[in-house]
C-alpha cells in the first residue's frame, strides 16, 4: 500500500505576527468601544494598528500559499486538510454567533421579565418601567428621570409598518445579500463548468453587492446616531443592536475582501473545474454570512 507524501511548509513567522495583529486588534476594539465618550483617547491608533498589521499578515501569508498551489506543492492529502480546516472554522464562527443570539434570547425572554416584576419588587425598585421589547426606557431611566445614568433610545431599528417598508434599509439588506448569494453560486456554477468569463462577471457583481450592503450599513447607523438616539450606550438594546449587526457587518467586510482577492486571481487565470478550492471556501464563508443575516434580520429586526 503506497502513501502519499504530505506536503510540510518550511517554518513561518507568519503565526506569531498573526498573534500579534489580533492582541492589537483585540486590545484596540475593546478600549475603543471602552472609550467612546472620551474625545482624547488614543484607543482608535491601536484597532487601526491591529488591522494594518493583521491586513499585511494575510496579504503575505495567502500569497505563499498561493505560490506554494501553483507549483504544486499541495498534494491531495493537504487539500483535504484545507477542507476540514474550513469547516472548522465556519463551525467555531457559527458558535461565536449562538454566544450572542443566546444572550439576546436570555436578556428579552429572562432578564426584561424579571426586571419587570416577575421576580422582584418592581415598583418598590424601578416604579414605572415596562419590560418591553425593544426596551425605550431603561430601569435606571424609570426610577431616576432625567437624572438617568442609562437612557434608552428615543425610536429603535424594528418593522415601522407597511407604509415605510420601502425607505426600510434592513429590508434592502436583506434583498441585497440573499441577491449576492444567488450571484456566488451561479459563479461557481460558471467556474464548474470551466466557464471563466461567466465566473468573472457573477462574482464581480457578488463584490459589488457586498460592498453595497456596507454601504447602506454605514448609513444606517448614522441614521441611528444621528436621528434616532440610538448609540452603543442606550441601554441594553442598544448594545445588544450594535454588537450583533456590528460583528456581522465585520464579517461581511471579511467576506467581501476574500471574494474580491477571489475575483483578482479568477482575472489572472487561476481556477478551473477541478482546482478551484481557494473561490469555494470564501462561497462557503459567504453563504455562512447570509444564513446569518436572515436570522439577524427575523430576531433584531422583524420580531423586535
Amino acid at each position: 500500500m503506497s502513501y502519499q507524501k504530505y506536503y510540510v511548509p518550511d517554518q513561518s513567522k507568519y503565526p506569531i505576527f498573526m498573534a500579534f495583529a489580533l492582541f492589537l486588534l483585540v486590545m484596540g476594539a475593546s478600549s475603543t468601544i471602552n472609550s467612546l465618550d472620551d474625545p482624547e483617547s488614543n484607543a482608535v491608533y491601536v484597532l487601526y494598528s491591529g488591522l494594518a498589521v493583521l491586513a499585511t499578515t494575510l496579504f503575505l501569508w495567502f500569497r505563499t500559499v498561493t505560490k506554494e498551489h501553483i507549483a504544486g506543492l499541495n498534494s491531495e492529502q493537504l487539500q483535504k486538510s484545507f477542507v476540514f480546516g474550513m469547516g472548522w472554522f465556519i463551525f467555531s464562527e457559527a458558535m461565536f454567533f449562538a454566544v450572542f443570539f443566546g444572550s439576546l434570547y436570555y436578556i428579552r425572554a429572562l432578564v426584561l421579565p424579571c426586571l419587570g416584576g416577575e421576580a422582584t419588587e418592581n415598583e418598590l425598585l424601578w416604579a414605572g418601567f415596562e419590560p418591553t421589547w425593544p426596551l425605550m426606557v431603561t430601569p435606571d431611566q424609570a426610577a431616576n428621570g432625567d437624572a438617568a445614568q442609562f437612557l434608552g433610545p428615543e425610536q429603535n431599528m424594528s418593522f415601522p409598518g407597511w407604509d415605510k417598508i420601502l425607505h426600510w434599509l434592513p429590508l434592502w439588506n436583506t434583498i441585497i445579500l440573499l441577491s449576492s448569494s444567488v450571484t456566488v453560486h451561479i459563479a461557481h456554477t460558471g467556474i464548474k463548468n470551466n466557464d471563466r468569463k461567466k465566473f468573472n462577471l457573477w462574482l464581480g457583481i457578488t463584490v459589488f453587492l457586498g460592498i453595497i450592503f456596507l454601504i447602506l450599513q454605514a448609513e444606517e447607523y448614522i441614521e441611528a446616531y444621528n436621528h434616532m438616539g440610538l448609540t452603543l450606550s442606550s441601554g441594553i438594546y442598544g448594545t445588544t443592536f450594535f454588537m450583533l449587526t456590528g460583528f456581522h457587518g465585520a464579517h461581511v467586510t471579511f467576506g467581501t475582501i476574500m471574494l474580491f482577492v477571489q475575483w483578482v486571481r479568477g482575472l489572472k487565470g487561476h481556477f478551473n473545474d477541478k482546482d478551484q478550492f481557494g473561490f469555494e471556501a470564501a462561497s462557503w464563508y459567504w453563504h455562512f454570512v447570509d444564513v446569518v443575516w436572515v436570522g439577524l434580520f427575523l430576531f433584531v429586526y422583524i420580531l423586535a
